[in-house]
């Protein structure tokens, strides 16, 4: 499939007594994301995502129309096939880590998987934490296993909303390698919401102004 942009994003959505959204458009890489606290970020990711339903506006990922408010398309978000990262990593704390890792794996469509587990454990350097259990892990390792999930789960591109701001530094610098290495490596279009602009300048491709309408 040809395709111009790998995010085509223009949305609107009401919340409380002011009015998020974006519009952007970009050709791929890491693009950030970026404002101040209340901004709408993390609403604007969660509309992409097809977590939050918007008023208006359109959501385009690598050519395929997933939201467009005019001709009645919704595509939920489980069939979107984008990776969600948090801040916290939101892992199945009563599985082990190599079964959270599967848990996508094993529900991903044979022709959506496009990298085999035994790549992502060593891309990622989480081979030793295969029998842990999510309460057991630092935050790094806990977001290192998230990832992991998510490029499992067949995504085509990640979302990460701020996934560094519960990490100590040293954690926070290894999951920025690791982001890098996606981005460089893998070459996985990713968005991500930071408010820090030091990690947006080291990261991003290009960055996104986000601010209350």
């Amino acid at each position: 499939m040809s395709f111009e942009h790998a995010f085509d994003v223009d949305v609107r959505r009401k919340l409380g007594d002011a009015t998020v959204g974006a519009t952007f458009t970009a050709d791929g890489g890491l693009t950030v994301l970026h404002g101040s606290s209340g901004a709408g970020k993390s609403s604007g990711l969660a509309m992409v995502a097809g977590l939050l339903r918007p008023d208006s506006g359109h959501v385009r990922v690598l050519g395929e129309t997933l939201f467009d408010a005019a001709a009645g398309i919704d595509v939920p978000a489980y069939r979107r096939r984008l990776g969600l990262v948090f801040q916290d990593g939101r892992l199945f704390p009563h599985m082990t880590v190599r079964a959270n890792l599967l848990y996508g794996w094993k529900l991903a469509d044979l022709a959506d998987r496009w990298i085999e587990p035994a790549v992502v454990i060593e891309f990622l350097g989480i081979e030793a934490l295969l029998d842990r259990r999510p309460r057991t892990l630092s935050g790094g390792e806990a977001q290192r296993v998230a990832i992991g999930r998510a490029l499992l789960s067949g995504a085509r591109a990640l979302l990460l909303d701020e996934p560094l701001t519960a990490l100590d530094p040293a954690r926070r610098e290894e999951i920025l390698r690791v982001i890098e290495r996606l981005r460089d490596e893998l070459k996985l279009p990713m968005l991500y919401v930071t408010h820090d602009r030091e990690e947006a300048a080291r990261l991003a491709t290009q960055t996104i102004t986000v601010e209350r309408i």
